[in-house]
C-alpha cells in the first residue's frame, strides 16, 4: 500500500461537503449514485460515522460514508468509498478507512466492519481484503442481496464482506 500524502487531512464531513461528495460519487463511475439531497443529509445525519479526506486546498478528494447498524451497535456498515480520479493509487481510501474505524473504535467501541461489493469491483475487493489483513481480522463473504431482488433493472448481486473482530491498528 502506498502511503497517503502527508498534507492529507481526514475529518468528519460537513453539510457544505455534500455537493463535493455527490460529485466524487458521480465521477467514480462505479458507485450507485444517490440523489444530491441524500449526500447533504448524509453529511448532516451521519457525519459522525463518515470521513472525508481533504487535499492541501481543503477541498474533499475522497470520502467514506457509513453508519452503525442499529441491531449490531459494534458494527460499522461502510456505505460508499470514493476517491477523486487524480488522487487514486495514493492510499487515500485505506487511510480514510483506517482513520474512521480508529475513531469509531475509540468513540463507540466498534469491533466489526461490514460492506457490500459487487463481483468484479477489484479495487473495493482489494481495499477491504487489505484492511482485514492490516487489522488481523477474519473476513467472511456471502451474498447479501441477490441480483433478482433489485427492482430497478439489471443489477449485480451485492456480496457482504464481514470483517472482525478488529485488532488495534499500528502503523508500519
Amino acid at each position: 500500500m502506498t502511503a497517503a500524502p502527508a498534507d492529507l487531512l481526514i475529518d468528519q464531513p460537513a453539510v457544505t461537503d455534500g455537493a463535493a461528495l455527490w460529485r466524487l460519487a458521480k465521477d467514480s463511475k462505479t458507485l450507485d449514485l444517490n440523489s444530491s439531497y441524500s449526500y447533504l443529509l448524509w453529511c448532516r445525519d451521519f457525519a459522525g460515522t463518515s470521513a472525508v479526506a481533504r487535499g492541501a486546498d481543503g477541498e474533499p478528494v475522497g470520502f467514506v460514508t457509513g453508519y452503525v447498524r442499529p441491531e449490531r451497535p459494534r458494527t460499522l456498515l461502510v456505505w460508499q468509498v470514493a476517491v477523486d480520479s487524480g488522487h487514486r493509487g495514493l492510499g487515500i481510501a485505506a487511510a480514510l478507512l483506517d482513520a474512521l474505524t480508529a475513531r469509531l473504535t475509540a468513540e463507540r467501541g466498534i469491533t466489526d466492519v461490514e460492506t457490500t461489493i459487487t463481483p468484479g469491483n477489484t479495487a473495493s475487493e482489494r481495499l477491504f481484503t487489505s484492511f482485514a489483513d492490516r487489522h488481523g481480522a477474519r473476513l467472511e463473504r456471502a451474498v447479501l442481496f441477490a441480483a433478482e431482488l433489485f427492482p430497478d433493472g439489471p443489477h449485480d448481486p451485492e456480496v457482504l464482506y464481514r470483517i472482525g473482530p478488529l485488532t488495534p491498528f499500528t502503523s508500519h
